[in-house]
This record gives structure tokens, sequence and C-alpha cells, in this order.
């Protein structure tokens, strides 16, 4: 390590070994296992203290020759080609506040209309306007993030049905006092917290024995709960349910009916970024990467040369931590491609390995090594819908059958292995818990959060059926009017109308309802991925 005079928690780590597979230029990016991303400030080519078929002496391998050994040429970077270390997009605070246009911004906006409808763009077959109007067309340049002015806009309208189907009572049709309470309750970030407690536990060192066993505890319940009785939860006594479950609509059909993947995106997608067709980027870096291996130029290492390192910028602890481990192991560098350094949301096939026994929750952290990277996630799991659009979030990884993990990473090109990896409380050595591969790199893949509110038939006539214990005041039951009813024997229907003061509703179904039957609901919610308290294992 070399310290840095303009920062003291700053440093330069040296790293000396060969370059394999293919030439490293001083321009690139590098990924440090464990690390990071970092940029580099100079490249020293080396004579090879250890050549093959050479006699030495048994002492050729001392550190002391290694640190002495020529420099044949150095290789410094191109300020004007040097791959920027971008890591998140910054956002405009300001890029959501809305102003008043002038005549000319009114008159320029109108002339960019009447050009794009006079230029053809090609799209693929079937996409309508409003889908159109998502897609931007693609340049070899920068890659723009993903726009969102940064705020988690809560502001719906009440319990929304499928294409915008609302039903509800206006604000001025509405004699409920709790109304303006309700309407000011979407904004609290409290409702929108997860039906059971978030998944990550308090770190081991904060934590006694006793702590640490209850938490495993709970956790194997709600696994287990999660098994026997998928999605359903209870509707609480103490908060009305159109406050619990503000940010939940209703779909009518989950294969078919329409959902925006631009909507209220949270603040994290300001920070991501995003390609219009990833295929075609990959394809086009991959072909960039071959013409600078082909050209063999002056600031790259070739294959097989001894050289060291300059790495720059790197933080003292996670050098400190390198140079550590590096007594044990080998430090492994790899060159990054272009965009590489940058995060997005990305998708993995996975599956619970068979000699881990431990339920695995949504959100947990876990550390997952793809390819020559090691780096922090805490995903969220979800079914591979092949006929819908929309794929049902899943509280627990399963046992036996492959799931969808969807995480906020660096941008990484398929294909590429992975293997999930577990600290167990109290344990050194991280477990095997998961392997897989990535699957994709899309941050408009939509995870819908799934619940189901279940009530009792109480009296049964016909088709029609008066049901208790879904909800527990007329409001509520005012509220989810428009959302459709079902239940575990086969049966369809709808609510009618409330009755009592107690959450007691009538429903008129499409056949003859049984009375030890049980009405179901089904709501949904969008879920994202959680975004890492920290990127590298050497950073902790």
């Amino acid at each position: 390590m070399v310290p840095d005079d303009s920062s003291p928690e700053k440093c330069t780590l040296l790293l000396t070994g060969y370059t394999r597979a293919h030439s490293l230029s001083v321009n690139q990016l590098v990924h440090v296992s464990g690390a990071g991303d970092f940029q580099l400030s100079r490249i020293d080519i080396m004579k090879d203290p250890i050549p093959l078929n050479a006699r030495k002496d048994h002492n050729a391998m001392d550190s002391d020759d290694i640190e002495d050994a020529e420099i044949i040429r150095s290789l410094a970077p191109d300020p004007s080609s040097q791959e920027p270390l971008l890591v998140e997009n910054v956002p405009d605070p300001l890029a959501g506040e809305q102003t008043w246009p002038t005549e000319a911004e009114m008159a320029e906006a109108e002339r960019n209309q009447k050009q794009k409808r006079l230029r053809k763009r090609a799209l693929p077959r079937g996409t309508s306007e409003y889908q159109a109007a998502w897609i931007v067309d693609d340049t070899d340049g920068e890659d723009s993030g993903v726009e969102n002015d940064g705020d988690d806009d809560e502001d719906d309208d009440g319990m929304l049905l499928d294409e915008g189907e609302s039903g509800f009572p206006s604000q001025e049709d509405s004699n409920n006092p709790d109304f303006e309470e309700d309407q000011v309750s979407l904004h609290l970030r409290d409702s929108d917290e997860e039906t059971e407690n978030d998944s990550v536990m308090m770190e081991g060192d904060n934590m006694t024995r006793e702590q640490i066993e209850d938490e495993i505890k709970k956790t194997n319940e709600a696994h287990a709960e999660d098994e026997e009785f998928p999605d359903e939860v209870d509707t609480p006594l103490d908060v009305p349910a159109r406050k619990r479950f503000a940010k939940y609509r209703g779909l009518k059909s989950f294969r078919t009916s329409s959902w925006d993947p631009k909507e209220s995106l949270p603040p994290e997608y300001a920070r991501i970024f995003a390609f219009d067709s990833f295929a075609r980027k990959q394809k086009h870096v991959v072909a960039q990467a071959l013409k600078v291996e082909q050209e063999g130029r002056d600031d790259c290492a070739p294959v097989g040369s001894f050289a060291r390192f300059y790495i720059k910028e790197v933080p003292f602890h996670v050098a400190s931590n390198l140079c550590a481990a590096s007594r044990t192991a080998p430090i492994v560098l790899c060159g990054l491609l272009q965009h590489e350094s940058k995060m997005s949301v990305l998708h993995f096939s996975i599956k619970k390995h068979d000699s881990y026994d431990a339920p695995i929750k949504s959100k947990e952290e876990l550390i997952f090594h793809v390819g020559f990277r090691q780096f922090v996630a805490r995903p969220i799991f979800s079914t591979d819908n092949i006929n819908s659009d929309k794929h049902k979030m899943e509280r627990f990884l399963h046992a036996g059958r492959f799931s969808i993990a969807s995480i906020y990473a660096s941008i990484s090109f398929p294909p590429l292995p992975l293997i999930a990896l577990k600290n167990a409380a109290g344990a050194g050595t991280p477990a095997v818990a998961a392997v897989g591969s990535l699957r994709s790199i899309d941050p408009d893949r939509i995870i819908l959060k799934k619940i189901i509110l279940t009530g009792y038939p109480q009296r049964v006539s016909k088709l029609k059926a008066t049901v208790r214990y879904m909800f527990h005041n007329p409001e509520d039951v005012r509220w989810f009017k428009p959302v459709e009813v079902w239940t575990k024997c086969g049966r369809r229907g709808r609510v009618k109308e409330p009755i009592g003061t107690h959450g007691g509703m009538k429903c008129i179904f499409n056949g003859g309802l049984q009375q030890h039957d049980t009405v179901c609901m089904s709501l949904y919610k969008r879920a994202y991925p959680k975004w890492p308290e920290h990127r590298f294992p050497a950073n902790v």
C-alpha cells in the first residue's frame, strides 16, 4: 500500500502478478474480487523473475526478488480514453419540478412532435403507441439511466382494479369523516410495511444467544406457515384495511391485466442504468473488446506478462483487508468491459442447494459469487411465468425448484454462473446456500407481491352469502368492493354491499356456496429488491 497524500482515507494498492486469458488495458476499469471496481494509475511490465525452463536458485521466489524485478516499460492511462468509474446515476433533484412552459418551448415541442410523426421507427411486432413511447433510440455512446424524479409516488387514488377501474366514491360524494385521514395516510411509509417482519437479522455480535435462537425459530415458523398457507394474511384489528393495504390493488386477470412498469418507481431506480436493447448493447461491447484484443495496442499488458498494477483511490481499510488476505490466498484482479461498473437490476435463475437446510427469506443478505466478482446483495425471489409479463413474488426460496432472484448489482454480461453464500450466525466460514446463473438485466421486470384476505360464510342462500371476518368495518368493505372474490372450492363472485357495523358483507357467487368453504380476495403490489448497505465483503 502506498498512502495517498491528497486523501488520508485512501491509498494506492500495488498488485504484482501474471496476466492471464486476455490482455489488460491501463485505460479500462478493473475489479478486485471482494473489494470493488477501481481505476488504474499505472502498469509496470517487468522482467519475469521466475521464467519457465530457466535454471534459477532456490531463493528465486523470495519476495525481495519480485519487488526488485527489472521494469521493462511503464503504461500510463490516457485521460481522454480512460473509462470513467461510474457506478450510480446521479439523479437531478429538480427533474420532477413542473413549470409552465414558455412560448418558445411550446413551439420547439410542436416541431419535435412533427418530426417524430414523419420519422419511421423500427418497432417490435405488436407494439402499441403507449409502449413505443417508452422505447429510447439506442446509441453506441453512454446509456442513460432510468429517469425518475426520485419520489416514491404514493398518491394512489384508492384501491385500483385492473386498468384504472376504481369504482369508488369520489371525495365530493363521500360522507365519511375519516376520508381525508385516509388520503393523508397514503403518504406514510409505515403503510407499506411488509406483511411479515422484514427479513434481515440484526448483526450477530449485537445479539445474545437467546435472541439468535428466537429469531431462527420465528423464521422457521414463518417458512412452514408460508408452505401451508401461501400468501394468506390476517386483516389487522387496530388499523383499517384501506390504510394497511393502501398500496395494493386488484387484478381481473394476473396474466392479461396491464401494469405500467414505469409507475411509482422507488428512489433507488433513479440511481441505476438501463438499456433499451440489452442484447444489442452486449453484442456491441463484446465486439469492441475483441477489436482491442486483436489490435495489440501499446496501452495493454499482453497475455502472460509479469506486471505490477497501480490501483488508485482504494479505501485504506479495504486495502488492509486485502493485504491480510493475500497471506493465505492470491488476490484476483480482472478487467471490466464497458458499462460493467454501473448498477442495474439483475435477475438470476437460482435453486436452493441440497446441502443447505435453513430457510432463505426474501431480502435476506447473501454473498453472490458471480463469475470473478463477489458482492453482497439482498434479493427478492419470484416465479418465472412464461406466458405473462408479471411474476409472483415468493417470500422464501423453496427447495427442489428454480426461482428468479432479483438484485441491485453491477451490470454483467451473460452467460455467467452464480454461487450464493450465506453467513451463518456464529460461523466464520459462509455456507453454500444456492446455485444458478445470470438470466437477464431488466429494471422493467414486474414482480408482484400477492396477499390473500380470507373470510368465512355465515349464512348461505343459494348464490348469496353473508361473509364475516374478512374486514372489520363497513368503510373497508366499500373500499374493496370492486375487487373480485373467490373461494377455495372454485366459486367466483363479487361484493354486493356491507352489512352491519362489524365488517360483514353480502356477496353473490356464480354457483352454490358450501358452508365450510373459505372466501378469499387477492390483492397485488409491485415489489423491488433491497439496496445493499455495503456492496462488497471486504468493505465490512
